[in-house]
């Protein structure tokens, strides 16, 4: 009797965890379209032209979307050498954007082309849970060896929250060590050289911090104060907690039942960057605490699934990555929630999937695109033969 190869045949990607991935998109593109309409339309700067964000957000969406179908029928083993090829430009990318780049809010975090800006430290996110995934597959038990493991890891990603601190971007180097964390963690890292080399570490960083901000005391001030604002968000609602203040007040009008779609008061010039930072307020004010509370149980209805799909992978590599990747979702999720509601610090960073932000949503649905061909190992025809073996 002949038997079946099956060792080439590829598993579908996972349809539920796609599905979710659309729906937030989707659901994302309504949400800036209403928060950005009014504001878009009486302004010059946007052409009178309501589907100004809407529009350019639709684009990223469509180049997203493709990208993330195209990396999805990629073997996601053949980013554990290929990462080289993403992430050396991204980490040129890095190097020059604090000396060329635009300026935008006192930060020199983007390239301009054209009307469009792409910002590296997003592309930088995807670019480090790949080649931590890499390196610490590589090693295997070796990883929990300092000098040989975290050493090098500590030393990759210093170097990347350096260069993205020299914009200065906060959020964002918040967002890739948090990230870096989940993935060194997943990758079976000993926690008790992780908990001293974090006291190290973080005493290190106070040090720099405390010099710089006797060197420099009224820079500093304002930003302690912007950065203390959740404490007392009424202190100071003409300068440093306007935007928490008026964060606050969106949620309130909100209610229960919400304002209905479209609704939103706060947006009117009001709420800063309603499509992009602060684009929960609006979903919070227009839907209320029921609607918002149902968005919120997608959202992690989709982050269980990510995460799932992470853990159940055969290979070691692929359940590194995918926890990286859910990871970073969840926990740019989490500071972008906990800010506007004022449960931590705001850090200025976007609403995976729902904010206005071109590079953000491409990376984000790239990153799907690894997730989901990572799903297609677990579904392969010999996996589920033996899973139907093990079940009898």
């Amino acid at each position: 009797m002949m038997k079946t190869k099956t060792n080439g045949l590829r598993g579908r990607p996972d349809f539920l965890l796609l599905v979710l991935t659309l729906l937030l998109v989707g659901f994302g593109l309504v949400m800036v379209y209403s928060a950005s309409s009014n504001i878009a339309v009486v302004s010059k700067t946007y052409n009178f032209d309501a589907l100004y964000f809407t529009k350019r957000q639709l684009l990223w969406a469509v180049l997203g979307i493709g990208t993330m179908l195209v990396i999805m029928n990629i073997p996601y083993t053949k980013f554990k050498k290929g990462f080289v090829i993403y992430f050396v430009p991204v980490m040129i990318m890095l190097t020059l954007v604090p000396f060329v780049g635009d300026t935008i809010n006192g930060a020199r975090s983007w390239f301009g082309i054209g009307s469009l800006g792409i910002q590296p430290t997003e592309f930088a996110k995807l670019g480090l849970i790949l080649y931590l995934g890499s390196l610490i597959a590589k090693k295997g038990e070796k990883f929990r060896d300092f000098k040989k493991g975290l050493l090098p890891v500590f030393i990759i990603v210093g170097i990347i929250c350096g260069l993205i601190m020299l914009q200065p971007d906060l959020g964002g180097c918040i967002i890739i060590a948090g990230g870096a964390l989940i993935v060194i963690v997943a990758g079976g890292a000993n926690l008790k050289q992780l908990f001293i080399s974090g006291i190290i570490i973080g005493t290190i960083v106070a040090l720099l911090a405390s010099i710089s901000i006797m060197t420099h005391p009224q820079q500093w001030d304002y930003r302690i104060s912007r950065f203390t604002a959740f404490m007392d968000p009424t202190s100071d609602e003409l300068d440093t907690t306007y935007n928490l203040s008026r964060s606050l007040q969106a949620l309130g009008h909100g209610g229960l039942m919400g304002a209905g779609f479209g609704n939103s008061v706060q947006k009117l010039k009001y709420l800063p960057y309603p499509y992009s930072d602060f684009i929960f307020p609006v979903i919070a004010e227009e839907f209320g605490f029921i609607g918002s509370t149902i968005f919120l149980l997608v959202y992690l209805f989709f982050l269980w699934r990510g995460l799932i799909i992470a853990l159940r992978c055969p290979d070691s590599y692929g359940t590194i990555v995918g926890v990286g990747i859910v990871g970073i979702i969840a926990l740019q999720a989490v500071v972008n929630i906990g800010g506007v509601t004022g449960a931590m610090p705001l850090t200025g960073v976007t609403l995976p999937f729902i904010s206005h932000g071109g590079s953000s949503l491409l990376v984000t649905l790239a990153s799907m695109g690894v997730l989901l061909s990572i799903s297609r190992e677990h579904n392969r025809p010999e996996q589920t033969q033996n899973r139907n073996k093990k079940n009898r």
